[in-house]
């Protein structure tokens, strides 16, 4: 009996796709699952998710180092914004970091009560893939989107997820926003940086001025890392093993 694949295209729909018995892929392209996946492969030690300014201020009342942004700035008390290049090694080498943006990090919460939530990006494309394979599980492919509706850059990224691994025998999917985000994946891979000059979300980065990680945050295995959400906390489950 083959594994099931479901796409979910926004964090408002994840309650008619949750499983507990599933694993969870989370991703949000631009950008805060490149960026954590960056951050970990630079040294950081955790990533806690938080939904809210409040507690990420709270936090950094204890000491810790903070990224937060909103609409795709980043907050005034914030040490950094929400852009890969920000998470460099002599900062956050060895550190824990609280993070906090508009869709992404209360996106990677939603999948606690799942059996495992792990964050993807292009950036950890085929270790991604591996660990997946690994863990012998129905998968849902979480799209973070953009405050609760599709986008593009997740959708496609998602596709390129489910493809990888229905050229196998032990997965399947009679899911329509698969097959979908599939399509648009075999139908744009080969120009993928032309059709996301499409995408809503590349607008808003060029208008706040953040655009310059594009080319990074669609570029395949940057970094040998699977990131995984558990007991409040995001760990390198590659560090740890």
């Amino acid at each position: 009996m083959a594994y099931t694949i479901e796409t979910c295209y926004s964090s408002a729909l994840f309650e008619l796709f949750e499983k507990k018995d599933a694993i969870v892929i989370v991703t949000d392209v631009f950008r805060a699952t490149t960026s954590i996946c960056t951050a970990f492969a630079n040294g950081v030690k955790t990533i806690i998710p938080v939904k809210t300014e409040e507690e990420a201020k709270d936090y950094q009342k204890k000491g810790y180092l903070i990224a937060a942004e909103r609409n795709g700035k980043k907050l005034d008390f914030a040490d950094f914004g929400n852009s890969p290049e920000n998470f460099k090694r002599e900062i956050i080498g060895g550190r824990d970091i609280v993070y906090s943006t508009t869709n992404g990090t209360r996106t990677i919460q939603m999948g606690e009560n799942c059996r495992a939530v792990a964050i993807g990006s292009f950036a950890n494309y085929h270790p991604l893939i591996e660990w997946i394979k690994q863990q012998k599980s129905d998968v849902i492919l979480l799209c973070a989107g953009w405050k609760g509706k599709y986008n593009i850059e997740d959708a496609i990224f998602m596709g390129a997820i489910a493809d990888e691994l229905l050229k196998t025998d032990e997965y399947d999917t009679i899911c329509d926003s698969t097959v979908a985000a599939q399509d648009m994946w075999n139908n744009h891979k080969h120009d993928l940086r032309g059709f996301i000059e499409h995408c809503a979300q590349r607008t808003r980065l060029r208008n706040n001025g953040v655009d310059e990680c594009i080319d990074y945050c669609i570029t395949l295995d940057t970094c040998n890392v699977v990131p995984v959400y558990k007991d409040g906390k995001i760990t390198d489950i590659l560090q740890d093993c």
